[in-house]
Formats: structure tokens, sequence, C-alpha cells
């Protein structure tokens, strides 16, 4: 019993040793990067594309811009892909064959997005520039290879989701005429619809957050992007890229960025938490 205490309360602290840290390292976040937010104007901060540092001049409108264009792009590709294989797995393919291709799958998630990156620029950025036109460090670029990185993300727990709906109901929906086709389709896919959400949403937050294979391929210039050829900076490539030299307001306004990339993840985070709880309330699957 003794043991069992000390056990416990070894455990308490460690877990508040980790939520702790959590709240530091947001609190300093928005302690640096908040007040260069306020005294610029959250106007001229997230509505200008002049980003300036040496001139005074922190706008990260064009940032936003392309943070949301490369998401979309990568979610366009890793959502029709990775449910694509999720459906595949779990309703057509011999249950051998699932496991073995979803620990393949699986283990693209363990692979450096430095090597992802390095891919890109040999293979991916070539093909655009040669077939498509424009410098190939382009949106799209960034787009084909975050949404291979987003994959296992996405059909992981499309699957789980998948198998997570009881049997019976497809039983059910095939002893009354419907080929296994439209059970997938009018059935499967909507018992399952929540954590499908979730599986996007996730993929989402992990597309926005990625920084080194972003850097890579994605051109990093400090322009509005006019279409999926234009090269592109993120937001996290922007911190990453001038981190190592900025000082004074320009390292508080690298801080500001974090700021609003911090606040996009935590939204998409508790989207994706509300769409869980939502599913277990209501009892689906």
């Amino acid at each position: 019993m003794k043991q069992e205490k000390m056990v416990s309360t070894i455990l308490l602290l460690i877990a508040l040793t980790a939520f702790s840290s959590l709240l530091l390292i947001t609190v300093f976040i928005f302690w640096e990067g908040l007040p260069v937010i306020l005294r610029i104007g959250p106007g001229n901060f997230f509505l200008s594309g002049d980003w300036e540092p040496l001139d005074g001049h922190f706008g990260i409108l064009s940032m936003i811009i392309g943070s949301l264009l490369v998401t979309l792009g990568a979610m366009a590709i890793g959502v029709v892909f990775g449910l694509s294989l999720a459906i595949v797995l779990t309703q057509f393919c011999p249950s051998g064959l699932s496991i073995i291709l979803k620990q393949t799958v699986e283990l693209l998630a363990g692979i450096p997005s430095v090597v992802y990156g390095f891919m890109g620029v040999v293979t991916i950025v070539p093909l655009i520039r040669n077939y498509l036109g424009g410098p190939g460090l382009s949106v799209l670029a960034a787009s084909i290879v975050l949404g291979i990185m987003v994959l296992p993300t996405v059909t992981s727990i499309s699957i789980d989701a998948l198998r997570a709906v009881p049997r019976s109901y497809w039983e059910g929906s095939i002893a009354l005429g419907a080929t296994q086709w439209q059970t997938t389709r009018m059935l499967m896919l909507r018992a399952a619809r929540s954590g499908i959400l979730a599986a996007v949403i996730l993929g989402m937050g992990r597309a926005i957050g990625e920084t080194m294979a972003v850097i890579m391929v994605a051109g990093n210039t400090l322009e509005i992007p006019h279409g999926i050829l234009s090269p592109v900076r993120t937001l996290t490539s922007n911190i990453a890229l001038e981190m190592g030299y900025a000082s004074g307001e320009h390292r508080q306004a690298l801080f500001a960025t974090g700021v609003t990339l911090f606040v996009i993840i935590m939204i998409l985070n508790s989207i994706a938490l509300y769409v869980s709880g939502k599913r277990g309330k209501a009892g689906e699957p």
C-alpha cells in the first residue's frame, strides 16, 4: 500500500511537471509576442503583407495566405488518398494484406521531414518546373510533399474509425441486399464520419505545423501567391529562416508569428476534441 502511494505520488509529480512545462512555454510565447501585435496594431500585423523587419514593417498576411494554401492543397491530396486507402484496407482487402499495408503506411510517419523535403527537391520540383512551368519551388510542390506526410495520420485514424463501426451494421446491410460499395458509401462512411472528420482535422494540424520540408520546396518568397505555381513562405518557415539573426522588435515579431500559429493549431485541436467528444456522447462508433 505504501509502495502504491509512493508510485502514484511520483506519477503525479511527473504529470504536473509536464503540464507546468507546457504552461510556461505558452505563457512565454504570448508574453514575448503579444506586445508587438498590440504596438503595431492587429490590423497592420494580420492584414498587411509588408514584412520588412529592418524598416520596422511586420505584416504577415502573405504568410497566412501561404500557410492556408499549402495546407489546403496538402489536405486535398492527403484526404483523397488517405481516406481511399482506409476504405480499401477495411472494406475490400483481405485481413492479412490489410495489416501489412497499414503497417507500411504507418512507417511513413517515422521518416524525418528533411528526407521528404530532399525527395521533393530532387523529384517533384524539377517535374513541376519542366512540365507545368514556373520555378518549381511552389505551393503545388509543398502541397504534394505535405500531402504525402499527412497520409499516415489520415489513413490510420480513418481505419480505426471504420473498424469501430459494429460488424452487425455491415452484416445487416448485406443481408438486406445492398452491395459492398453501397454498404460502404451509405452506411459505413456515415457511421464513421466523426472519426474521419477528426482524422482530417488532426492531419491539417500536422500540415500547418510542418517546417523543414516546406522550407526546402516552397520557395520562401514574401509575396502573396497568385496561383499554385507561385513560390510562397509559410508562418513556420518565416520563424525558422529568420530566428538566427533576429533581435529586438524583429525577434518579438517572430514570437508574434508563433502566437498566430499557436492559436490556429489550438483551434484545430479544439475542433478535433469537440468532434471526438460529440461522437462519444452520441454513442456512435
